[in-house]
């Protein structure tokens, strides 16, 4: 999903948001990736060669694209927020070994009846996580 320099700047332009280079940098960074990083991840991967960004100004970062609606905050483990550049619906599918996370596409999965829900409970979205082991740790059985 990586993007131009010229199009991530219009982007954020569009969205109202100021184009500074530690904005630009943690949403350059998530464009280009789908293991949905944690804030240390991205301080790591962001301050490998030059340190140029805190954990603070990773953590406003994120929120400003979060309330822009360029990102979106995933919870697939207790007490670890996750970030994802993709907000369009999905589903994750999250190794119970290794921890890696895959996007499931919105369609690969049943739909879920909300009309089945007890009365009372109105509910506005879900998404799913699969858990389970992947290729590569199932082999290794």
């Amino acid at each position: 999903m990586s993007q131009s320099t010229d199009a991530i700047v219009k982007t954020l332009k569009a969205k109202g948001l100021r184009v500074t280079p530690q904005r630009f940098a943690v949403y350059a960074n998530l464009l280009s990736r789908n293991d949905h990083p944690t804030v240390e991840q991205l301080l790591v991967d962001l301050n490998q060669y030059c340190p140029v960004s805190s954990q603070a100004t990773i953590y406003s970062s994120l929120q400003a694209l979060r309330s822009a609606g360029l990102i979106r905050e995933v919870l697939l483990e207790a007490g670890v927020s996750r970030y994802d550049a993709i907000v369009e619906p999905h589903h994750h599918f999250h190794c119970q070994q290794c921890g890696a996370i895959e996007d499931i596409g919105w369609d690969e999965l049943p739909v879920v009846a909300f009309d089945r829900l007890r009365a009372g409970l109105k509910a506005q979205t879900y998404e799913t996580t699969v858990r389970g082991y992947c290729e590569r740790c199932s082999q290794s059985d």
